[in-house]
């Protein structure tokens, strides 16, 4: 008797460890592959941009895409860090704009999407937060996977921020 319930134990045990190695958060697709700066991640806003640990990705409209710099300079850097890599052609998951970097604050390569430069907001504190969907009047917003900007309102379908 003692070796049934042994053996029950262990293929129970077993049962949990492969439900467990099978299962995965239900926020799946919330991070990128591994060894991706930005990757996508399904969202209220739909399919955005995240960068590599999840976290949302924003374009500024006082950026001038193509232009090679950035508009966001001393305050602006501490509420909207930069994305930033320490390769020239930084790793993606998902996305379908034309990725590159520029030269951004602190001599840092900032990751562009479509000559974009791209952003997180310091006020996002988990994986797939959007506080800064259209702040400050309506210069900030999540961008979709081919680089455009998303100017919904989280669970809407048209709009113009908040």
């Amino acid at each position: 008797m003692n070796s049934r319930l042994i053996l029950a134990v262990a293929g129970g045990s077993l049962a949990l460890l492969g439900l467990a190695a099978c299962g995965g958060s239900d926020s799946a697709g919330d991070v990128p592959a591994k060894g991706s700066v930005i990757g996508t991640s399904d969202s209220s806003l739909g399919t955005i941009v995240v960068d590599g640990k999840g976290m949302t990705a924003y374009v500024f409209d006082k950026d001038s895409p193509g232009s090679g710099t950035s508009a966001c300079s001393g305050e602006c850097v501490e509420e909207w860090p930069a994305i930033t890599t320490s390769s020239d052609h930084p790793g993606v998951d998902g996305v379908t704009g034309k990725v590159g970097t520029i030269t951004g604050a602190d001599a840092a390569k900032q990751v562009t999407l479509d000559g974009r430069p791209l952003y997180t907001f310091h006020d996002d504190e988990d994986p797939g937060d959007a506080e800064g969907q259209g702040a400050e009047g309506g210069l900030w917003w999540v961008v979709s996977p081919a680089g455009a900007k998303i100017t919904d309102s989280p669970g809407s379908t048209g709009g113009g921020g908040y």
